[in-house]
């Protein structure tokens, strides 16, 4: 992972503060091999990057969502290898979804405490079309899953219009895909087998996120590599 090496800047004290873990449970991690090592510095002290926090939010994001140690290890070895802070806050914004919605009311200094940085009315605009945040009468509704990710995405040059057109292309695709696989899915179970329907669910649903995850990354690289006049990624003219 290269953020590790570019940005070692936390210890493992600020690791876990940023984290909202003990040192206790980094240092558990590490040892499990679900946190890679830190990069050692001057007198023998380790230093952490972006990545590193990334990973380990989604592992506690793993833990919430009810996995076993044994499972969380299985997924995070399914990984692509080499991913950076922006794509492992990416696979943790998708873990989040599988988790009923869970909108959280806060005022605007808490807003911005959580995303760690001064939000502008233009940036809370930018979240609003993003569905990350909703502005109500009492204060800010706020995805806590999405939040990291839609606030990564405040620096990227789009308007609030492109925003909207390609989360309704996302929203029509993936609706789209999941009546496909739900039809699928039924052809599996017996009809009226509300426990089978269940657990056939709890055991594919995060197969199936992280498939579709992994399919579309691939599929935007290579639409990119296209874009760019690159060759694919096969080497094939």
């Amino acid at each position: 992972m290269t953020s590790e090496i570019e940005e070692p800047a936390l210890t493992v004290d600020e690791l876990a503060a940023r984290a909202g873990v003990t040192v206790r449970t980094v240092r558990f991690y590490s040892t499990k091999g679900l946190l890679p090592p830190p990069v050692i510095g001057p007198r023998r002290v380790g230093h952490y990057g972006p990545a590193h926090l990334a990973r380990l939010a989604l592992i506690e994001e793993l833990r919430e969502q009810g996995l076993t140690l044994a499972a969380i290890e299985r997924y995070l070895d399914r990984l692509p290898p080499g991913l950076d802070a922006h794509d492992l806050a990416v696979h943790r914004a998708v873990v989040a979804s599988w988790a009923p919605d869970a909108v959280e009311t806060v005022t605007r200094e808490e807003l911005q405490r959580r995303a760690g940085r001064p939000l502008g009315e233009e940036d809370v605009d930018r979240l609003v079309a993003m569905n990350v945040v909703r502005r109500g009468q009492d204060g800010y509704g706020v995805d806590p899953g999405l939040l990291r990710l839609g606030v990564r995405l405040l620096d990227v040059p789009l308007s609030q219009e492109s925003i909207r057109a390609a989360r309704a292309v996302l929203l029509d695709h993936a609706r789209a895909a999941a009546h496909e696989l739900s039809r699928l899915l039924r052809e599996e179970v017996p009809e009226g087998d509300a426990q089978a329907v269940r657990s056939l669910s709890a055991h594919m649903q995060p197969l199936v996120v992280q498939a579709l995850l992994t399919a579309f990354q691939r599929s935007l690289t290579e639409e990119l590599r296209e874009w760019l006049g690159e060759p694919p990624s096969d080497g094939s003219p």
